[in-house]
């Protein structure tokens, strides 16, 4: 079996699919009842990972808050018109326990979930939560030193980032987990990254998780660097992924760790050993919709291109449907995904949904499937299926102006990929809202003096061009947010070898 440098994932929402397979079946569901035709039809559109988010035992401490909290409500009952406690289950990141919930099976449910995946050729993702534990975690009463306080005068100061905690021993003041940049998350408490013992019992729940599945999506990795650390919390710690990942890798050969990061830390946490990083900065210069950003953000180093995981949406963004208008929506995919690097899609965005469900809710409107975006992402998971986009190698283009004064040749984006055995895909994108012209060079010489057909995998377009011109420049002229993605064969060859890839 082909083992893909670029492979593609697929994020579900655990609670949500359980709560539906309920409703369907008129009793509580668990993992085993996840159909193994809905299995069967992940790994036939040619994902590798299925990450299933939201497995582990929450506790009752954080869904009360999540019941009590007036905006995190609000948010709700704008989504759920029909609202009623029941959809309310809790942060599925205020984790009481890292073992699977009980509602879903237990871990026996998830050994089972496991096997039938690797059955088909899929690899099993599940969350790891570095930085904060429930309220009504055992470490609070049994190891309370595992965990950050504070003092009277920092819970007057800023009551949004502490709270008090009823202890065995009386009452103390724990931090709430957080990113430094907002108010803390009052169904958490923060971990102390400072305590040695602390760390070692976090490793040791890496390796527990790591029994489960074959790789693990850590939760805002960057927040336990020491120097972020020390910044936010003022205690100094040491290192914990350097010491963790090969820790875990020891035991369990070519497990995966896929980091949440922010704030230009990719690099830092792929040298430290992730596997891959989000690639929240794509992401974000994709919704800004100019050419230019994006090209230049794939001028980056391979090393750090090959272990960026690009995405459209997941849990904590808005639904690309609902965030891009569907041409946009289109042109940004094909970038994005067509990219090297892991390619992250999330339950519901293949069909257009446009409903962001909460972390905190296990149930989301009914939504109808968009059919346009849903025949346009069937095709581009085809094409995502060809080995020359698992483990061929990649290369930007250099686009010119189509004449003196055309300044409209920015606004592309084109790049191209090939294999040993002289496959080559041509991609070009016109990432802008109005007509534009280029020439594109492969600078490949041995495509002189041939002919060759460039058939669009993505629309019913086919062109014969001169490899002389290929070379010299070949000149195209698109529409607002227009892309081709072509198979380019010398003509004479009875049938196109990606084509028939891609239409099997």
């Amino acid at each position: 079996m082909l083992t893909p440098n670029y492979p593609v994932l697929y994020q579900v929402n655990t609670r949500v699919w359980i709560q539906l397979l309920s409703k369907q079946l008129h009793r509580p569901a668990t993992l085993d009842d996840i159909p193994d035709t809905t299995l069967d039809e992940i790994a036939s559109l040619g994902f590798d990972w299925v990450y299933f988010l939201g497995v582990w035992q929450i506790g009752d401490a954080g869904r009360s808050i999540s019941l009590s909290n007036p905006e995190w409500l609000e948010e709700h009952r704008k989504l759920l018109i029909d609202l009623c406690d029941d959809d309310v289950c809790g942060s599925c990141f205020a984790i009481k326990n890292y073992t699977v919930s009980d509602r879903m099976g237990g871990n026996t449910a998830m050994e089972r979930l496991r096997d039938r995946l690797h059955q088909r050729g899929l690899k099993l993702m599940l969350d790891f939560v570095p930085n904060h534990m429930a309220p009504d975690h055992t470490w609070v009463q049994t190891h309370p030193d595992f965990f950050v306080q504070g003092t009277e005068a920092l819970l007057a100061q800023e009551p949004q980032n502490y709270c008090r905690v009823p202890l065995s021993s009386g009452e103390a003041i724990f931090a709430y987990g957080r990113d430094p940049y907002f108010a803390g998350w009052p169904d958490t408490l923060q971990l102390n990254y400072g305590n040695p013992l602390l760390q070692a019992a976090m490793l040791g729940e890496l390796l527990t998780i790591a029994q489960l599945c074959d790789g693990v999506r850590c939760d805002m990795a960057m927040l336990i660097l020491p120097e972020i650390f020390q910044r936010t919390w003022g205690i100094p710690a040491e290192p914990f992924w350097q010491i963790a990942i090969p820790k875990v890798r020891q035991y369990h050969l070519g497990f995966v760790f896929m980091a949440e990061v922010y704030w230009d830390l990719e690099w830092t946490l792929q040298q430290q050993g992730f596997d891959y990083t989000y690639d929240k900065r794509l992401y974000d210069r994709l919704r800004e919709q100019h050419a230019q950003p994006v090209r230049e953000h794939f001028w980056a180093d391979s090393d750090y291109q090959n272990k960026s995981a690009r995405f459209l949406e997941n849990h904590d963004e808005p639904r690309a449907a609902n965030t891009f208008p569907p041409d946009v929506h289109r042109a940004a995919a094909i970038l994005t995904f067509l990219s090297p690097g892991l390619r992250f899609l999330h339950q519901g965005q293949l069909d257009g949904f446009k409903c962001k469900i909460s972390v905190h809710l296990q149930r989301g409107p009914d939504e109808l499937m968009d059919e346009e975006l849903h025949t346009f992402y069937r095709k581009l998971l085809a094409c995502l299926r060809l080995p020359i986009l698992r483990v061929g190698s990649w290369r930007l283009l250099h686009c010119t102006p189509a004449w003196d004064g055309n300044w409209t040749w920015n606004n592309f984006i084109s790049f191209t990929w090939e294999d040993s055995e002289g496959q080559r895909l041509l991609v070009i994108v016109n990432y802008a809202p109005y007509q534009s012209q280029c020439y594109v060079t492969l600078l490949d010489d041995d495509l002189a003096g041939k002919l060759y057909q460039l058939k669009d995998l993505m629309n019913p377009i086919v062109y014969e061009r001169p490899g002389d011109s290929l070379v010299s420049g070949l000149y195209f002229d698109l529409l607002p947010w227009g892309y081709h993605v072509f198979d380019v064969q010398p003509v004479g060859l009875t049938a196109h070898p990606l084509e028939s890839l891609v239409t099997a």
